[in-house]
């Protein structure tokens, strides 16, 4: 019988974000004892910077301390095996995105989880993010009144995202890793189906456009259709423009909302006008969306409730990236 209340939290992987939530949990939580699992093993500098209780190298050794919850942090390739062996004794779960590299294993993940009453919840921490919500509200309020169109992009040139590795060794530039534009940016992809609804069919045209050495797509181009049959999003990803970009402009009849991930801004358009008017602005701290789902975690587990983002959202997501390789193999329209 699993405790309401974690007290241990094992962390599989000690990548970059494995150690972000490990110095967040010490910072935040410091009577949680926080146990890595990393099968190459940990340097002792590692447990006393990120606060670590224990660092083991197999999931029989982290399964002997008896965590109430899990972080999934490895390569996307590895979350499946990891989480199904960890839902088996019924450990809550915090998958970082996407669940998964394929489907395959998904729907037994969910239903582990459901069966053995634990908590499934995916990393898509934008969700989290303040501007993100008020532009979801923003649009439910009917500000731009009927929606014509919606138009996403999303781009960051791979070498600077974390300057002080090789990128060539990342997992975003690696296919067995899980990388790819299309896994890696997949927050794009799960924003739209939260605010605008699910999307029901892809039209797209994925490459490798750049001169980066990975093995993976640097670009997509994606349609993306809902249940209004006229409505339609675009969505361009890549990772070689070097003006960080993060935005989606919602157009309507009554004017257009521009919202600014990378600024943290909201800005409408109305008709008439001649300006854009900065209706949401924040400044938070780069750790802020990251504690926000650590607590919304610790809660679901405490109220035992399912998760804000779970198994299903998702599955969707990764659903909808199958269909957008396939779209762009056969030069056609797929339908999920």
């Amino acid at each position: 019988m699993m405790l309401n209340k974690i007290e241990t939290i094992l962390i599989v992987g000690l990548g970059s974000i494995g150690k972000r939530h490990a110095s967040i949990i010490n910072e935040f939580f410091p009577l949680v004892k926080v146990v890595a699992l990393r099968h190459s093993g940990c340097k002792k500098t590692d447990l006393d910077m990120f606060g670590l209780y224990d660092c083991v190298t197999s999931i029989e050794e982290a399964i002997a301390y008896k965590p109430q919850a899990a972080i999934i942090s490895n390569p996307a390739s590895k979350h499946i095996e990891a989480a199904i062996k960890l839902a088996e004794v019924g450990v809550n779960l915090l998958i970082e995105k996407p669940i998964s590299d394929s489907v395959k294993g998904v729907k037994e993940l969910i239903k582990l989880c459901h069966q053995n009453n634990c908590i499934l919840m995916v990393a898509y921490n934008l969700r989290f993010l303040p501007s993100l919500i008020e532009f979801k509200e923003q649009i439910k309020s009917n500000k731009i009144g009927n929606m014509l169109s919606i138009r996403s992009e999303v781009g960051q040139y791979l070498p600077s995202w974390r300057p002080e590795l090789d990128y060539r060794d990342s997992v975003s530039a690696n296919k067995d890793l899980g990388g790819g534009v299309l896994l890696e940016l997949s927050h794009d992809i799960d924003y739209i189906s939260w605010i605008f609804g699910p999307i029901k069919w892809v039209q797209s045209y994925i490459s490798k456009q750049s001169s980066l050495e990975i093995d993976v797509e640097d670009f997509a181009n994606i349609l993306l259709g809902f249940d209004n049959n006229e409505l339609t999003a675009s969505l361009n990803m890549d990772f070689f423009r070097h003006d960080t970009t993060r935005k989606c402009f919602a157009i309507g009849e009554k004017g257009t909302l521009m919202w600014d991930g990378v600024n943290n801004e909201v800005k409408y358009f109305a008709k008439g006008e001649r300006n854009w008017e900065i209706i949401f602005s924040s400044n938070i701290d780069k750790n802020y969306t990251y504690l926000k789902e650590i607590k919304s975690l610790f809660s679901a587990v405490e109220a035992q409730s399912s998760s804000s983002i779970n198994g299903n959202d998702a599955m969707q997501v990764v659903v909808a990236i199958e269909a957008i390789k396939r779209s762009s193999e056969i030069s056609t329209k797929i339908y999920l």
